[in-house]
Protein backbone atom coordinates (compact mmCIF):
# COMPACT_ATOMS: atom_id res chain seq x y z
CA UNK A 1 0.00 0.00 0.00
CA UNK A 2 1.83 3.59 -0.92
CA UNK A 3 1.38 6.55 1.73
CA UNK A 4 -1.48 8.14 0.30
CA UNK A 5 -3.80 4.82 0.61
CA UNK A 6 -2.62 4.47 4.12
CA UNK A 7 -3.40 8.76 4.78
CA UNK A 8 -6.55 7.91 3.33
CA UNK A 9 -7.45 4.50 5.42
CA UNK A 10 -6.36 6.54 8.59
CA UNK A 11 -8.44 9.82 7.56
CA UNK A 12 -11.64 7.71 7.20
CA UNK A 13 -10.91 5.09 10.41
CA UNK A 14 -10.81 8.71 11.97
CA UNK A 15 -13.87 9.91 10.55
CA UNK A 16 -15.44 6.59 11.46
CA UNK A 17 -14.78 6.86 14.95
CA UNK A 18 -15.50 10.96 15.36
CA UNK A 19 -19.51 9.56 13.73
CA UNK A 20 -19.62 7.27 16.87
CA UNK A 21 -18.72 10.18 19.04
CA UNK A 22 -21.35 12.25 17.91
CA UNK A 23 -24.45 11.05 19.53
CA UNK A 24 -22.65 10.11 22.49
CA UNK A 25 -21.56 14.38 23.16
CA UNK A 26 -24.93 15.00 21.77
CA UNK A 27 -26.36 12.54 24.52
CA UNK A 28 -24.78 13.49 27.25
CA UNK A 29 -25.49 17.55 26.77
CA UNK A 30 -29.14 16.42 26.45
CA UNK A 31 -29.67 13.66 28.85
CA UNK A 32 -27.33 14.86 31.93
CA UNK A 33 -26.16 18.22 31.05
CA UNK A 34 -23.18 17.42 30.65
CA UNK A 35 -20.66 19.54 28.22
CA UNK A 36 -17.72 17.97 26.42
CA UNK A 37 -14.28 19.53 25.40
CA UNK A 38 -10.82 19.06 23.79
CA UNK A 39 -8.21 20.99 25.51
CA UNK A 40 -10.93 24.06 25.77
CA UNK A 41 -12.42 23.27 22.16
CA UNK A 42 -16.24 22.36 22.47
CA UNK A 43 -17.59 19.46 20.85
CA UNK A 44 -20.92 19.65 20.82
CA UNK A 45 -22.16 20.63 17.34
CA UNK A 46 -18.96 19.84 15.54
CA UNK A 47 -20.08 17.16 12.92
CA UNK A 48 -17.49 13.87 12.13
CA UNK A 49 -14.82 16.10 10.02
CA UNK A 50 -14.56 18.97 12.81
CA UNK A 51 -14.32 16.55 15.28
CA UNK A 52 -11.22 14.56 13.25
CA UNK A 53 -9.99 18.36 12.46
CA UNK A 54 -10.02 19.34 16.61
CA UNK A 55 -7.80 16.51 17.50
CA UNK A 56 -5.54 17.64 14.51
CA UNK A 57 -5.62 21.00 15.38
CA UNK A 58 -4.70 20.96 19.29
CA UNK A 59 -1.54 19.25 18.30
CA UNK A 60 -0.64 21.10 16.43
CA UNK A 61 -1.43 24.02 18.83
CA UNK A 62 1.83 22.22 21.46
CA UNK A 63 -0.49 19.73 23.13
CA UNK A 64 0.11 16.05 22.82
CA UNK A 65 -1.34 14.12 20.39
CA UNK A 66 -4.54 12.72 21.13
CA UNK A 67 -5.75 9.79 19.36
CA UNK A 68 -9.71 9.23 18.51
CA UNK A 69 -10.16 6.34 19.38
CA UNK A 70 -8.78 6.86 22.90
CA UNK A 71 -11.79 10.13 23.05
CA UNK A 72 -14.31 7.57 21.89
CA UNK A 73 -13.59 5.12 24.53
CA UNK A 74 -13.46 7.74 27.29
CA UNK A 75 -16.90 8.91 25.79
CA UNK A 76 -18.60 5.77 26.08
CA UNK A 77 -17.12 5.20 29.69
CA UNK A 78 -19.04 8.37 30.65
CA UNK A 79 -22.05 7.99 28.66
CA UNK A 80 -22.29 4.47 30.70
CA UNK A 81 -21.79 6.38 34.68
CA UNK A 82 -24.23 9.07 33.44
CA UNK A 83 -22.90 11.60 35.79
CA UNK A 84 -25.18 15.13 36.30
CA UNK A 85 -23.91 18.33 35.61
CA UNK A 86 -20.86 19.18 34.81
CA UNK A 87 -18.38 20.64 32.36
CA UNK A 88 -15.43 17.67 31.15
CA UNK A 89 -12.34 18.20 29.60
CA UNK A 90 -11.95 14.91 27.43
CA UNK A 91 -7.99 15.54 26.71
CA UNK A 92 -7.38 15.59 30.27
CA UNK A 93 -9.30 12.35 31.34
CA UNK A 94 -7.54 10.35 28.43
CA UNK A 95 -4.18 11.51 30.32
CA UNK A 96 -5.04 11.71 33.58
CA UNK A 97 -6.43 7.57 33.00
CA UNK A 98 -2.96 6.61 31.22
CA UNK A 99 -0.63 8.08 34.30
CA UNK A 100 -3.38 6.57 36.67
CA UNK A 101 -2.82 3.23 35.62
CA UNK A 102 -6.31 2.10 36.15
CA UNK A 103 -8.71 0.70 34.44
CA UNK A 104 -10.66 2.70 32.45
CA UNK A 105 -14.06 2.76 34.20
CA UNK A 106 -12.20 2.21 37.59
CA UNK A 107 -10.35 5.24 37.29
CA UNK A 108 -13.59 7.43 35.73
CA UNK A 109 -15.59 6.27 38.75
CA UNK A 110 -13.27 7.91 40.71
CA UNK A 111 -12.52 11.91 38.71
CA UNK A 112 -16.24 12.19 37.91
CA UNK A 113 -17.74 11.40 41.59
CA UNK A 114 -18.30 15.08 42.52
CA UNK A 115 -20.18 15.16 39.47
CA UNK A 116 -22.67 12.18 40.30
CA UNK A 117 -25.87 13.59 40.78
CA UNK A 118 -25.02 17.51 40.05
CA UNK A 119 -28.06 19.41 39.37
CA UNK A 120 -28.20 21.68 36.45
CA UNK A 121 -28.34 25.21 37.77
CA UNK A 122 -32.04 26.81 37.58
CA UNK A 123 -32.40 29.10 34.27
CA UNK A 124 -31.17 33.02 34.20
CA UNK A 125 -32.60 35.44 31.83
CA UNK A 126 -29.90 37.47 29.74
CA UNK A 127 -30.63 40.38 27.74
CA UNK A 128 -28.41 41.97 25.69
CA UNK A 129 -28.55 45.92 25.42
CA UNK A 130 -27.21 46.40 22.46
CA UNK A 131 -26.57 44.39 19.38
CA UNK A 132 -23.14 44.90 17.60
CA UNK A 133 -19.97 43.12 17.33
CA UNK A 134 -19.85 41.55 20.90
CA UNK A 135 -23.53 41.92 21.22
CA UNK A 136 -23.85 39.38 18.31
CA UNK A 137 -21.42 36.76 19.15
CA UNK A 138 -22.51 36.69 22.85
CA UNK A 139 -25.52 35.93 21.51
CA UNK A 140 -24.30 33.39 19.32
CA UNK A 141 -22.16 31.77 22.28
CA UNK A 142 -25.76 31.45 24.59
CA UNK A 143 -27.54 30.18 21.74
CA UNK A 144 -25.57 27.58 20.96
CA UNK A 145 -24.88 26.51 25.35
CA UNK A 146 -28.92 26.56 25.53
CA UNK A 147 -29.28 23.07 26.51
CA UNK A 148 -32.42 22.19 28.60
CA UNK A 149 -33.77 25.00 30.43
CA UNK A 150 -31.24 25.74 32.56
CA UNK A 151 -28.14 27.73 33.04
CA UNK A 152 -27.89 31.18 31.13
CA UNK A 153 -31.12 31.78 28.62
CA UNK A 154 -31.18 35.08 26.05
CA UNK A 155 -34.53 36.30 25.94
CA UNK A 156 -34.27 39.62 24.34
CA UNK A 157 -32.16 41.91 23.16
CA UNK A 158 -32.47 45.87 22.98
CA UNK A 159 -31.93 48.05 19.79
CA UNK A 160 -32.54 51.02 18.65
CA UNK A 161 -35.10 50.98 15.23
CA UNK A 162 -32.66 51.62 11.94
CA UNK A 163 -35.43 50.74 9.41
CA UNK A 164 -38.68 49.23 8.12
CA UNK A 165 -37.10 46.03 8.04
CA UNK A 166 -35.11 46.07 10.86
CA UNK A 167 -35.28 42.99 12.51
CA UNK A 168 -34.79 40.74 9.36
CA UNK A 169 -31.40 42.73 8.91
CA UNK A 170 -30.61 41.92 12.77
CA UNK A 171 -31.22 38.11 11.95
CA UNK A 172 -29.06 38.78 9.14
CA UNK A 173 -25.92 40.08 10.98
CA UNK A 174 -26.85 37.12 13.26
CA UNK A 175 -26.78 34.42 11.01
CA UNK A 176 -23.93 35.61 8.59
CA UNK A 177 -20.76 37.33 10.08
CA UNK A 178 -17.68 38.75 7.32
CA UNK A 179 -15.12 37.06 10.16
CA UNK A 180 -16.33 34.56 11.84
CA UNK A 181 -18.80 32.91 9.27
CA UNK A 182 -22.17 31.29 8.98
CA UNK A 183 -24.16 30.87 12.47
CA UNK A 184 -24.01 27.29 12.99
CA UNK A 185 -28.13 26.62 12.59
CA UNK A 186 -31.16 28.37 11.55
CA UNK A 187 -32.27 31.65 12.16
CA UNK A 188 -35.15 33.24 11.08
CA UNK A 189 -37.46 36.03 12.37
CA UNK A 190 -41.31 36.07 13.11
CA UNK A 191 -41.95 40.01 12.45
CA UNK A 192 -45.74 40.26 14.20
CA UNK A 193 -44.35 39.41 17.57
CA UNK A 194 -40.81 40.82 17.04
CA UNK A 195 -38.83 37.80 17.57
CA UNK A 196 -35.62 35.80 15.94
CA UNK A 197 -35.44 32.35 16.53
CA UNK A 198 -32.47 30.64 16.41
CA UNK A 199 -32.17 27.01 16.82
CA UNK A 200 -35.11 27.11 18.42
CA UNK A 201 -34.90 29.62 20.78
CA UNK A 202 -37.61 32.85 20.77
CA UNK A 203 -35.59 35.90 21.43
CA UNK A 204 -37.25 39.30 21.48
CA UNK A 205 -36.03 42.14 19.80
CA UNK A 206 -37.18 45.23 22.35
CA UNK A 207 -36.82 48.94 20.61
CA UNK A 208 -35.80 51.78 23.11
CA UNK A 209 -33.26 53.86 23.40
CA UNK A 210 -34.22 54.54 27.18
CA UNK A 211 -32.60 52.29 29.52
CA UNK A 212 -34.61 53.04 32.44
CA UNK A 213 -38.39 52.44 31.23
CA UNK A 214 -38.88 48.91 29.24
CA UNK A 215 -41.06 47.12 30.88
CA UNK A 216 -38.97 43.35 31.01
CA UNK A 217 -41.94 41.26 32.70
CA UNK A 218 -44.53 42.11 29.78
CA UNK A 219 -42.55 39.78 27.98
CA UNK A 220 -41.91 37.01 30.92
CA UNK A 221 -38.57 38.02 31.65
CA UNK A 222 -37.92 38.49 35.03
CA UNK A 223 -35.05 39.41 37.41
CA UNK A 224 -32.89 39.25 34.11
CA UNK A 225 -28.72 40.33 33.73
CA UNK A 226 -28.75 42.83 31.58
CA UNK A 227 -25.82 42.75 28.93
CA UNK A 228 -24.71 46.10 28.11
CA UNK A 229 -22.61 46.45 25.01
CA UNK A 230 -23.27 49.83 23.70
CA UNK A 231 -20.34 51.64 25.46
CA UNK A 232 -22.49 54.63 26.22
CA UNK A 233 -22.26 53.82 29.94
CA UNK A 234 -19.32 53.22 32.00
CA UNK A 235 -19.94 54.58 35.23
CA UNK A 236 -22.33 53.45 38.45
CA UNK A 237 -24.98 56.11 37.45
CA UNK A 238 -25.33 55.75 33.47
CA UNK A 239 -25.47 52.00 34.04
CA UNK A 240 -27.73 52.19 37.19
CA UNK A 241 -30.29 53.27 34.60
CA UNK A 242 -30.77 49.53 33.54
CA UNK A 243 -32.22 48.77 37.13
CA UNK A 244 -35.16 51.08 37.00
CA UNK A 245 -36.64 48.92 33.70
CA UNK A 246 -39.09 45.72 35.36
CA UNK A 247 -37.32 42.86 35.37
CA UNK A 248 -33.98 43.77 35.96
CA UNK A 249 -31.60 42.13 38.53
CA UNK A 250 -28.15 43.09 37.49
CA UNK A 251 -25.71 44.48 34.73
CA UNK A 252 -22.89 43.40 33.13
CA UNK A 253 -21.03 45.92 31.17
CA UNK A 254 -18.62 45.07 28.26
CA UNK A 255 -16.16 47.40 28.24
CA UNK A 256 -13.55 48.77 31.06
CA UNK A 257 -16.02 50.40 34.00
CA UNK A 258 -15.01 53.74 35.81
CA UNK A 259 -14.39 53.27 39.44
CA UNK A 260 -16.10 52.29 41.87
CA UNK A 261 -17.21 49.43 39.63
CA UNK A 262 -15.49 46.20 40.02
CA UNK A 263 -13.62 45.20 36.48
CA UNK A 264 -13.57 41.37 36.52
CA UNK A 265 -11.53 39.42 34.45
CA UNK A 266 -12.36 35.77 34.83
CA UNK A 267 -10.01 33.47 35.82
CA UNK A 268 -8.28 36.48 38.00
CA UNK A 269 -10.42 38.24 40.58
CA UNK A 270 -13.84 36.85 39.09
CA UNK A 271 -13.99 35.42 43.06
CA UNK A 272 -14.45 38.92 44.24
CA UNK A 273 -17.95 39.04 42.51
CA UNK A 274 -20.34 39.30 45.35
CA UNK A 275 -24.45 38.41 45.38
CA UNK A 276 -24.68 42.28 46.41
CA UNK A 277 -23.24 43.43 43.43
CA UNK A 278 -25.71 44.66 41.14
CA UNK A 279 -23.11 46.13 38.26
CA UNK A 280 -20.30 45.00 37.26
CA UNK A 281 -17.84 45.33 34.11
CA UNK A 282 -15.93 42.49 31.98
CA UNK A 283 -13.36 44.57 31.38
CA UNK A 284 -11.83 45.39 28.10
CA UNK A 285 -10.65 42.27 25.79
CA UNK A 286 -6.87 43.21 26.37
CA UNK A 287 -6.58 43.16 29.76
CA UNK A 288 -9.02 39.95 29.84
CA UNK A 289 -5.67 38.57 27.05
CA UNK A 290 -2.69 39.89 29.10
CA UNK A 291 -3.98 39.40 32.96
CA UNK A 292 -3.52 36.09 33.11
CA UNK A 293 -0.44 35.69 31.41
CA UNK A 294 0.86 38.56 33.96
CA UNK A 295 -0.53 36.99 36.94
CA UNK A 296 1.44 33.50 35.88
CA UNK A 297 4.75 35.35 35.10
CA UNK A 298 4.24 37.07 38.34
CA UNK A 299 3.70 34.00 40.10
CA UNK A 300 6.20 32.56 38.73
CA UNK A 301 8.96 35.32 38.04
CA UNK A 302 8.14 38.30 39.97
CA UNK A 303 7.29 41.56 37.58
CA UNK A 304 9.36 44.36 38.51
CA UNK A 305 8.03 46.95 35.57
CA UNK A 306 6.74 46.08 31.90
CA UNK A 307 5.84 48.09 28.82
CA UNK A 308 2.22 46.72 27.03
CA UNK A 309 2.22 47.45 23.35
CA UNK A 310 -1.02 46.16 21.91
CA UNK A 311 -0.98 45.99 17.38
CA UNK A 312 -5.19 45.91 17.53
CA UNK A 313 -7.33 45.20 14.70
CA UNK A 314 -9.42 48.28 13.83
CA UNK A 315 -12.86 48.89 15.78
CA UNK A 316 -16.46 50.13 14.56
CA UNK A 317 -15.40 53.59 16.29
CA UNK A 318 -12.61 54.21 13.21
CA UNK A 319 -13.58 56.06 9.91
CA UNK A 320 -13.46 53.75 6.79
CA UNK A 321 -11.76 56.78 4.68
CA UNK A 322 -10.61 60.46 6.07
CA UNK A 323 -13.09 62.33 7.85
CA UNK A 324 -13.78 63.77 10.97
CA UNK A 325 -13.37 62.11 14.17
CA UNK A 326 -12.89 63.93 18.16
CA UNK A 327 -10.37 61.32 18.88
CA UNK A 328 -7.03 62.17 17.53
CA UNK A 329 -5.83 59.98 14.46
CA UNK A 330 -8.78 57.99 15.09
CA UNK A 331 -9.98 60.03 12.02
CA UNK A 332 -7.91 58.62 9.56
CA UNK A 333 -8.96 55.74 7.15
CA UNK A 334 -8.74 52.37 9.53
CA UNK A 335 -8.20 49.97 6.39
CA UNK A 336 -5.13 52.59 4.90
CA UNK A 337 -3.48 52.94 7.95
CA UNK A 338 -1.62 51.74 11.19
CA UNK A 339 -2.96 54.49 13.67
CA UNK A 340 -1.16 55.09 16.99
CA UNK A 341 -3.65 55.21 19.65
CA UNK A 342 -3.96 55.14 23.52
CA UNK A 343 -4.85 52.21 25.51
CA UNK A 344 -6.05 52.05 29.29
CA UNK A 345 -5.32 47.70 29.30
CA UNK A 346 -1.90 48.11 30.68
CA UNK A 347 -3.33 50.76 34.02
CA UNK A 348 -6.36 48.42 34.05
CA UNK A 349 -5.01 45.45 35.09
CA UNK A 350 -3.78 46.46 38.17
CA UNK A 351 -7.32 46.65 39.10
CA UNK A 352 -7.63 43.06 38.50
CA UNK A 353 -4.10 42.38 39.92
CA UNK A 354 -3.56 45.10 42.47
CA UNK A 355 -0.20 44.12 43.09
CA UNK A 356 1.35 45.29 39.16
CA UNK A 357 -0.08 48.84 40.59
CA UNK A 358 1.98 51.67 38.81
CA UNK A 359 4.40 48.86 37.16
CA UNK A 360 3.06 48.90 33.83
CA UNK A 361 2.55 51.46 30.83
CA UNK A 362 0.66 50.90 27.59
CA UNK A 363 0.33 51.94 24.31
CA UNK A 364 -1.26 50.52 20.90
CA UNK A 365 -1.16 50.72 17.36
CA UNK A 366 -4.68 50.25 15.35
CA UNK A 367 -3.70 48.33 11.96
CA UNK A 368 -5.99 47.52 9.16
CA UNK A 369 -7.48 44.07 9.82
CA UNK A 370 -10.68 43.10 11.50
CA UNK A 371 -10.24 41.34 14.00
CA UNK A 372 -7.34 39.19 16.23
CA UNK A 373 -4.86 41.22 18.20
CA UNK A 374 -1.35 40.85 19.01
CA UNK A 375 0.33 42.04 22.80
CA UNK A 376 3.86 42.71 23.22
CA UNK A 377 4.69 42.47 26.71
CA UNK A 378 7.78 43.83 27.57
CA UNK A 379 9.00 43.01 31.43
CA UNK A 380 11.72 43.22 33.92
CA UNK A 381 11.65 40.37 36.14
CA UNK A 382 12.83 39.53 39.31
CA UNK A 383 14.19 35.93 38.76
CA UNK A 384 16.29 35.31 35.51
CA UNK A 385 14.44 33.21 33.37
CA UNK A 386 15.28 31.43 30.18
CA UNK A 387 13.09 31.29 27.14
CA UNK A 388 12.76 27.11 26.91
CA UNK A 389 11.87 27.24 30.65
CA UNK A 390 9.68 30.20 30.35
CA UNK A 391 7.67 28.23 27.36
CA UNK A 392 7.32 25.03 29.01
CA UNK A 393 6.00 26.83 32.14
CA UNK A 394 3.09 28.72 30.46
CA UNK A 395 2.51 25.46 28.46
CA UNK A 396 1.77 23.96 31.08
CA UNK A 397 -0.52 26.27 32.62
CA UNK A 398 -2.61 26.19 29.53
CA UNK A 399 -2.87 22.51 29.93
CA UNK A 400 -3.58 21.82 33.45
CA UNK A 401 -3.65 24.98 35.95
CA UNK A 402 -6.75 27.24 36.90
CA UNK A 403 -5.95 29.90 34.24
CA UNK A 404 -6.43 27.11 31.34
CA UNK A 405 -9.28 29.18 30.20
CA UNK A 406 -7.80 31.67 29.73
CA UNK A 407 -4.26 31.25 28.34
CA UNK A 408 -3.05 29.00 25.55
CA UNK A 409 0.49 28.29 24.31
CA UNK A 410 1.12 27.66 20.20
CA UNK A 411 4.54 26.61 18.54
CA UNK A 412 4.85 26.80 15.03
CA UNK A 413 6.76 28.50 12.65
CA UNK A 414 3.97 29.47 10.22
CA UNK A 415 0.98 30.68 12.28
CA UNK A 416 -0.49 34.46 11.62
CA UNK A 417 -3.27 36.14 13.25
CA UNK A 418 -6.63 34.54 11.14
CA UNK A 419 -5.12 31.49 12.88
CA UNK A 420 -6.53 32.69 15.97
CA UNK A 421 -10.07 34.13 14.85
CA UNK A 422 -12.66 31.93 17.12
CA UNK A 423 -10.22 31.31 19.83
CA UNK A 424 -12.09 30.37 23.01
CA UNK A 425 -9.04 31.57 24.93
CA UNK A 426 -8.73 35.32 25.98
CA UNK A 427 -5.17 35.28 25.27
CA UNK A 428 -2.31 32.63 23.03
CA UNK A 429 1.09 32.65 24.10
CA UNK A 430 3.42 32.37 21.08
CA UNK A 431 6.47 30.29 22.50
CA UNK A 432 8.55 30.97 19.34
CA UNK A 433 8.48 34.44 19.30
CA UNK A 434 9.39 34.66 23.40
CA UNK A 435 12.76 36.09 24.41
CA UNK A 436 14.22 35.68 27.12
CA UNK A 437 17.73 37.09 28.65
CA UNK A 438 18.19 37.17 32.30
CA UNK A 439 15.70 39.93 34.01
CA UNK A 440 14.68 41.49 30.78
CA UNK A 441 10.89 38.67 29.00
CA UNK A 442 9.33 39.72 25.92
CA UNK A 443 6.23 37.56 25.25
CA UNK A 444 3.83 37.75 22.30
CA UNK A 445 0.23 37.12 23.06
CA UNK A 446 -2.50 36.42 20.40
CA UNK A 447 -5.65 37.52 21.39
CA UNK A 448 -9.23 37.00 19.31
CA UNK A 449 -10.49 40.74 20.57
CA UNK A 450 -14.40 39.63 19.36
CA UNK A 451 -14.60 36.01 20.39
CA UNK A 452 -12.32 35.38 22.67
CA UNK A 453 -13.19 38.25 24.76
CA UNK A 454 -16.94 36.85 24.42
CA UNK A 455 -16.37 33.93 25.80
CA UNK A 456 -14.65 35.74 28.39
CA UNK A 457 -18.03 38.07 29.20
CA UNK A 458 -19.89 34.34 29.24
CA UNK A 459 -17.81 33.07 31.85
CA UNK A 460 -18.50 36.02 33.85
CA UNK A 461 -22.07 35.66 33.61
CA UNK A 462 -22.30 32.27 34.64
CA UNK A 463 -20.51 33.29 37.83
CA UNK A 464 -23.00 36.10 38.19
CA UNK A 465 -25.47 33.62 37.23
CA UNK A 466 -23.95 30.53 39.80
CA UNK A 467 -24.74 28.74 36.51
CA UNK A 468 -21.15 27.13 35.37
CA UNK A 469 -21.24 23.25 36.23
CA UNK A 470 -18.48 21.82 37.99
CA UNK A 471 -15.02 21.06 36.27
CA UNK A 472 -13.73 17.95 35.78
CA UNK A 473 -10.57 16.63 35.83
CA UNK A 474 -9.83 19.39 38.52
CA UNK A 475 -7.50 22.20 37.46
CA UNK A 476 -4.82 22.12 39.41
CA UNK A 477 -1.36 24.57 40.71
CA UNK A 478 1.48 24.66 38.41
CA UNK A 479 4.46 25.75 39.33
CA UNK A 480 7.84 26.95 37.93
CA UNK A 481 9.51 23.39 38.98
CA UNK A 482 6.65 21.12 37.20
Amino acid sequence: MNDSAAHRDDWTESEELAERMIPLIGALRREHDVVTSLHGHRLLGLSATGLVEVHERVAQLGHERLPIEDSLAVLEAIHALAPGASSLDVARLVAGHAESGQPLEAYLADVLAPAMGAVAAEATDVVLYGFGRIGRLVARILIVHTGGGSGLRLRAIVVRRGAENDLVKRASLLLRDSVHGRFAGSVTVDEEAEQIIANGTRIQVIYSDDPATIDYTAHGIDDAIVVDNTGRWRDEAGLSQHLQSKGVARVLLTAPGKSPLKNIVHGINDDTIADSDRILSAASCTTNAITPVLAAIDEAYGVVKGHVETVHSFTNDQNLIDNFHKGDRRGRSAVLNMVITETGAAKAVAKALPQLEGKLTGSSIRVPTPDVSLAVLHLTIERPATKDEVNDYLRRVSLHSKLRQQIDYVESPDVVSTDFVGSHRAGIVDGLATIADEDTLILYVWYDNEFGYSCQVIRVLEVMAGSHPIVLPERREVTLQG
